[in-house]
């Protein structure tokens, strides 16, 4: 409940400084009423919504496959759906050989989960399920709809703090020190919404990791398969498809641009070198103390998922 509870503050605040930002805009403009400003948002969040997924599906050259195509992939998928009491999602492969996997989609009718050619070659079956599993988690709680439409918010606050400053919001081009104050507030509440959608992104991640586990999947399944993602991601590092997904890497079941740096944070918990975190390994982690460098906890702050190490720790807390 505590992470349900963190996403809806979190959207809560979100929309209630934009609500704040946009009435007050409207007072200090003159033109129309603050609710025109605010329609306009929310068209604007509307576009945002609408041609999201078709920009996704683009950038990550997803293919739809068949039943005939793909039985396996497509059992596990419809397994899945139906332990997280949801409609089976369209299923699809990626083109980009950088191992991974991601799901999309407007509504939860509307999912889609798709894995990358580099991942089916690199995982075993249970891994894949509980990877799966993490993907139909995030349809299951429709975070990809909260994230696409939050993220529109830091656009909305740059674009606010961009024409201010230029002086030519509204009708009274404003070019004195007002427009310049409020641009400079905009911007800064620009980065503050920026680290708060980072935040609020971070926090699904660890939803979807309890709820694969909870629809059936072992946590030391979908930490070992986070393991061998991260050391595939590692060595893909300035490939073409690494650059490709560099923009949509939010979407991905870890941060593809820190696998390098995780690698080596967590190739300790492989104890018995063996290339995967086995439920022994996972265990010894539940008794330890994870602690982090000022430094970690700083660059934590501008990253799409979390530390790796706390997130195999937040794991390791759901083993029976």
């Amino acid at each position: 409940m505590w992470l349900q509870t963190r996403m809806f503050l979190l959207v809560a605040v979100l929309f209630g400084i934009l609500y704040g930002v946009l009435v007050g805009l409207g007072e200090w403009s003159g033109v129309g009423t603050p609710s025109i400003y605010i329609v306009l948002a929310f068209v604007f969040l509307g576009i945002q919504y609408l041609v999201g997924p078709k920009i996704v599906g683009w950038t990550m050259k997803v293919r739809w496959v068949s039943e005939a195509e793909a039985p396996e992939l497509h059992r596990m998928v419809g397994d899945l759906a139906k332990e997280a009491g949801i409609p089976k999602p369209k299923v699809g492969v990626s083109g980009l050989k950088i191992p991974n996997a991601f799901a999309y989609g407007r509504t939860i009718r509307d999912g889609r989960v798709c894995v990358t050619e580099g991942i089916l070659r690199l995982l075993n079956k249970d891994e894949l399920r509980a990877v799966i599993g993490h993907e139909i988690s995030h349809i299951r709680h429709r975070d990809m709809a909260i994230i696409t439409l939050i993220s529109a918010i830091p656009l909305i606050m740059y674009w606010i703090a961009w024409t201010t400053m230029l002086g030519g919001m509204g009708g009274r081009r404003q070019s004195g020190s007002y427009g310049v104050l409020i641009g400079l507030g905009a911007f800064v509440l620009y980065f503050v919404t920026n680290l708060l959608v980072l935040y609020g992104s971070r926090i699904r991640e660890y939803y979807a990791d309890l709820g694969s586990v909870k629809i059936g999947n072992e946590p030391h399944h979908l930490a070992s398969a986070l393991y061998k993602l991260v050391y595939g991601n590692a060595q893909q590092k300035g490939s073409p498809d690494a650059r490709r997904a560099e923009g949509v890497r939010a979407f991905f079941l870890n941060d593809t641009s820190r696998a390098w740096n995780e690698l080596r944070d967590i190739a300790q918990l492989d104890r018995n070198r063996n290339g995967s975190i086995g439920a022994n390994e996972l265990m010894a982690l539940r008794q330890k103390t994870v602690h982090l460098s000022g430094s970690e906890k700083f660059k934590e702050l501008f990253t799409t998922h979390p530390n790796m190490l706390k997130r195999m720790k937040h794991l390791s807390s759901l083993m029976a």
